[in-house]
């Protein structure tokens, strides 16, 4: 195994990587979607963007 597909593996998360990269794209207009898939994607998205928030600042808290 060369070192590249090495790195490739080692950052390759599966399906949990693919959902993060899911909830932040745009809907797909053929597929169909309902009220509550779009609020739960919705609330997921602002409770990573306030997690990683938290960790950025507990982050410069910790070392500054």
């Amino acid at each position: 195994m060369s070192d590249n597909n090495k790195v490739k593996g080692f950052f390759k998360f599966g399906d949990f990587g693919n959902y993060f990269v899911r909830v932040f794209q745009k809907p797909d207009p053929n597929q169909k979607s309902n009220y509550n898939l779009r609020m739960m994607h919705g609330i997921n998205k602002i409770s990573i963007v306030v997690f990683l928030l938290a960790i950025i600042f507990w982050i410069v808290k910790r070392f500054i």
